[in-house]
């Protein structure tokens, strides 16, 4: 008797998690192609792809592949469903520095209370491309911006971080629309 190979279901959240993936890497790449002083800094092209290659990697490790799946495309938002998601996306911003969150640090001392520290520029980079996977996903490369304005207030970054996060949305607006300016003048 021979074996047969059972082909695994592709789960929606393992597509969602493709998809994100290539969107992140589509607006990495972008970034390191369209704004100049990105593409030729310190960070090579080789490390920022290894990062990008990376991106959520610990979205696939089961102390938080499972409650993500179970919140966001399960049946039930139990309270145990979103106490799970809490800890997984703790466990998550405290894995990725990308995430803003990560580079806010609370001290047991009220007297010191919070500290933002800066970010590198390669996470700054990988964030922006988080942010901006879902504007690739919609085919909207503009959404990014009012998804930032609804919630830059909201959002803890040190002066520093906060001007290039700033410099970089200005950037690709500014890329973005004069592109679109020189496809309407295009003639055929």
């Amino acid at each position: 008797t021979g074996v047969q190979a059972c082909a695994l279901p592709i789960f929606e959240y393992d597509n969602y998690l493709r998809e994100h993936r290539d969107n992140v890497r589509k607006g990495a790449e972008w970034m390191l192609d369209n704004i100049e002083w990105i593409g030729n800094s310190v960070i090579s092209r080789i490390y920022m792809m290894k990062i990008i290659d990376k991106h959520d990697e610990s979205k696939n490790f089961a102390d938080e592949y499972s409650a993500y799946d179970a919140y966001f495309y399960g049946n039930n938002k139990s309270y145990a469903v979103v106490q799970d998601f809490n800890h997984a996306w703790l466990l998550h911003i405290h894995r990725n520095p990308h995430h803003w969150q990560h580079w806010v640090l609370i001290n047991d001392d009220p007297k010191e209370g919070e500290i933002i520290i800066p970010m590198p520029l390669e996470y700054i980079v990988e964030m922006i491309a988080d942010w901006w996977s879902f504007s690739w996903s919609k085919d909207n490369l503009n959404g990014i911006f009012n998804w930032y304005e609804e919630r830059k207030d909201y959002i803890k970054l040190d002066g520093a971080t906060r001007s290039t996060v700033e410099l970089i949305l200005r950037e690709i607006k500014e890329r973005l629309d004069k592109d679109k300016e020189n496809e309407t003048n295009k003639t055929y």
